[in-house]
């Protein structure tokens, strides 16, 4: 693939060769050298690396070998101007850049970042309307969009590697300390935290470190967790740590944190897998409210499981209908020593019941017919068949043992079986049931994030170089998420207002749609609208208070801004 910017061709004395074929003047470069039989002596090893430019014979146009083989070559930052598309889509930008200005996100990010502050907006953008992350793919997408970049500058993949590797984390630290600096810290908010890891594909990076992957590909792993609130629908601050680390250990350095920011008047909504007598010790002695969801069906559960069983399952004042769950709240000690009751939720729903059973019967049905092809064989058996099977052998313990049959143990199956259906959270806070699974289903919200960080932003695995460049984009996908999470807020909020609903007010639906409000270069070198905005555009734009006449006079904006750059 040839590059679409210049370079100068290397001296004809570094190994440099020419050749042209159908009129092209094709430049190699000679790398190595290799023993030819047939005419006893070595001859050159070449590839290509570019091709001559029209009209100078100095100038080529650079492929992928030559980077790889003259990697100290300055390469150009900015593309020729004559190289932007002649159809602009501009639907999605605009809106973009309407929350990024709601947000004084320009403005931070102009203090911070300073002059190439554009650039990273831009690649704000470009990671949610392309979906991508990939910094070699920034200059498609700004060869067909309007940019924050002053002048509306086109820059090449280099120039956003290099931009990405200048980025500090001490520019990261202030953005989180500004950011949270402006919440109201008086109001009583709950904050859903959550973390993932993501794969590391390339690079020397000592701060990623195999671990206990969610989408494991054999590679080094780091962990990234968001704070979210649930009562503003905003991205407070993030963490990133190695992939070693488990869930557990970091939560206390996260509240840490959480307090560091000014956050007092705080609860915290946690996953299963921050359950642990030590956690929930120290957010007592931080003076923390909770609401998480009881990890596995512990003894404690179970009894209390048992003790409601039948009382709430079938009555209407249970109830929960927007969950289709019914629950009941009982308020017990949550270990021995614990020094404080909790309130414990119990739901119950059919339909989990229904599929919780069909797994644990099928679970049972492939451990027995494993057991009955390994009958009369030497076998040795883990905890988890001896928990459903009473395993008889044949001279047990000595050197002829053999498995001889098994019996399933019916009351552990059927005590399992009785507690299909049901789940339990756990609130420090006196609360009705439907109110702590109205906050613990409110976690949804930082699971989208998640989602659409790795989905929609393209943020799967990190292609990265180095750790300055692997904490940046980070950084800069982290302010992505906050100006996402904003515009799906926005439509969300439209649905709720609307009497219809409709099958495109979801992200990546309306980026979609929006990205059809296209701006054309007419023969005299200005920009315009191509068409008129249409039904469906107009109906997203009203979830953001905009209307068609914004789009027309921010298009003649961009437009005049372009006319200037060119003059």
């Amino acid at each position: 693939m040839y590059l679409d910017y210049k370079v100068k061709i290397p001296d004809s004395t570094s190994g440099i060769s020419r050749k042209t074929i159908k009129g092209v003047t094709y430049i190699y470069y000679s790398y190595g050298r290799r023993y030819d039989p047939g005419k006893k002596y070595t001859v050159p090893i070449n590839t290509t690396i570019g091709k001559c430019t029209d009209g100078d014979s100095d100038m080529m146009y650079p492929n992928t070998n030559f980077l790889k083989y003259f990697p100290d070559t300055k390469l150009p930052e900015i593309k020729d101007t004559a190289c932007r598309s002649g159809c602009l889509r501009i639907g999605a930008f605009l809106v973009l850049r309407r929350i990024i200005a709601e947000y004084h996100l320009d403005e931070i990010i102009g203090r911070l970042i300073g002059r190439d502050s554009g650039l990273f907006l831009d690649l704000i953008a470009y990671s949610i309307i392309a979906e991508n992350n990939a910094g070699q793919y920034y200059p498609d997408y700004a060869y067909n969009h309007p940019l924050f970049t002053r002048g509306m500058k086109i820059y090449s993949d280099s120039k956003v590697s290099d931009f990405i590797n200048s980025i500090t984390r001490d520019q990261s630290i202030a953005f989180q300390n500004e950011w949270n600096q402006s919440r109201d810290h008086r109001e009583k908010i709950y904050i859903s935290y959550d973390s993932t890891n993501k794969n590391c594909q390339a690079g020397d990076i000592d701060f990623v470190e195999y671990g206990h992957a969610k989408d494991d590909k054999g590679l080094p792993v780091l962990n990234y967790s968001i704070a979210y609130d649930h009562n503003n629908s905003e991205p407070l601050f993030y963490e990133e740590y190695p992939g070693s680390i488990v869930d557990i250990s970091q939560l206390q350095l996260m509240l840490e944190k959480a307090n560091g920011y000014g956050y007092k008047h705080v609860g915290f909504i946690l996953d299963r897998g921050y359950f642990s007598k030590e956690n929930i010790r120290y957010m007592d002695k931080c003076g923390y409210e909770f609401v998480i969801m009881m990890k596995g069906m512990k003894e404690l559960v179970k009894r209390l499981v048992l003790e409601v069983k039948g009382s709430f399952e079938e009555n209407r004042a249970y109830s929960i209908r927007d969950y289709k769950v019914s629950g009941i709240t009982v308020k017990r000690q949550l270990y021995p020593s614990d020094e404080k009751e909790r309130y414990f939720h119990i739901f119950y729903n059919d339909r989990k019941k229904s599929s919780e059973r069909e797994a644990v019967e099928a679970k049972i049905d492939r451990m027995s017919m494993f057991l009955q092809s390994h009958e009369g064989k030497k076998l040795e058996l883990g905890a988890n068949f001896r928990k459903y099977f009473d395993l008889i052998y044949y001279h047990k313990g000595q050197e002829d043992e053999k498995f001889e049959c098994a019996r399933e143990l019916y009351d552990v199956i059927d005590e399992e079986i009785r507690l299909c259906g049901y789940f339990v959270i756990i609130t420090s806070e006196k609360m009705t049931a439907e109110d702590a699974l109205n906050l613990y289903k409110s976690r949804d919200a930082s699971e989208k994030l998640f989602r659409g960080d790795k989905s929609y932003l393209g943020n799967r695995s990190f292609r990265i170089q180095s750790n300055e460049s692997l904490h940046a984009k980070i950084f800069i996908e982290f302010v992505a998420l906050i100006v996402r999470n904003r515009f799906h807020k926005y439509l969300k909020e439209r649905m709720v207002n609307s009497e219809r609903k409709f099958n495109f007010m979801t992200v990546p639906a309306a980026v979609r749609e929006l990205e059809k409000i296209e701006m054309l270069r007419q023969p005299d070198g200005s920009y315009r609208l191509d068409h008129a905005v249409t039904a469906t555009q107009k109906e997203i734009l009203k979830a953001f208070h905009m209307t068609a006449k914004n789009i027309t006079e921010q298009a003649n904006e961009i437009n005049e801004e372009l006319q200037r750059m060119n003059q």
